[in-house]
């Protein structure tokens, strides 16, 4: 018997269809308001992230929506991707609601909600695996983007904890191949058969 799908999110009742239109206003929102906002250049500039207007090529980059160039339907929509400002936010403290929120508005929670979810425990691996140093340096990013502090996860639960030590046994099971037939009890519980002859 083969294992089923399992989403990178882990969620069992995730829909990526259902995701996805949510993610996308996140994007919209970010993208054509928010980043124009002065709390949010605030935040950004705190944790050392540009955010899409101070990216785009030339020194002419807009601070305001009404100043920004025009530009084929999507074209903006295309180049930014949320997974790293999630990431800078969650690794400096800056992940609580009222900033993703602000971020990424009233949608946040279903679009990027499963993102920040995970990339929360990115980084609880990320600090179990490494040292500080090496933490830090998969944080930086290029362009003089490097990340100006670590916080320990902030808010934590239990649930989250628990969450991630059972993923963590996923990894450490993987690491020795400890896959589908060779999986030991408790570790996956979807086992497939080991071949004949084993």
């Amino acid at each position: 018997m083969s294992r089923p799908f399992r989403h990178p999110f882990q969620e069992s009742q995730f829909d990526i269809f259902e995701w996805y239109p949510k993610y996308q206003a996140c994007l919209r929102f970010f993208v054509d308001h928010t980043q124009y906002n002065g709390p949010v250049q605030t935040v950004a500039a705190c944790v050392n992230i540009k955010l899409p207007f101070q990216q785009m090529a030339g020194s002419s980059a807009p601070s305001s929506p009404s100043s920004a160039p025009s530009r084929p339907p999507g074209d903006a929509y295309g180049s930014v991707a949320l997974v790293p400002y999630v990431r800078r936010l969650v690794a400096t403290g800056f992940d609580t609601p009222a900033v993703l929120h602000a971020f990424f508005g009233d949608d946040w929670p279903e679009g990027v909600g499963p993102i920040h979810e995970t990339e929360r425990r990115n980084y609880l691996f990320a600090a179990k695996s490494d040292t500080w140093l090496k933490v830090k340096a998969n944080y930086d990013m290029a362009d003089g983007q490097t990340i100006p502090f670590l916080r320990p996860l902030q808010g934590v639960t239990e649930k989250e904890i628990v969450n991630a030590e059972a993923n963590w046994s996923d990894w450490l099971a993987m690491q020795d191949w400890m896959l589908g037939p060779l999986a030991p009890p408790g570790v996956s519980d979807s086992r497939g058969p080991r071949a004949q002859g084993d």
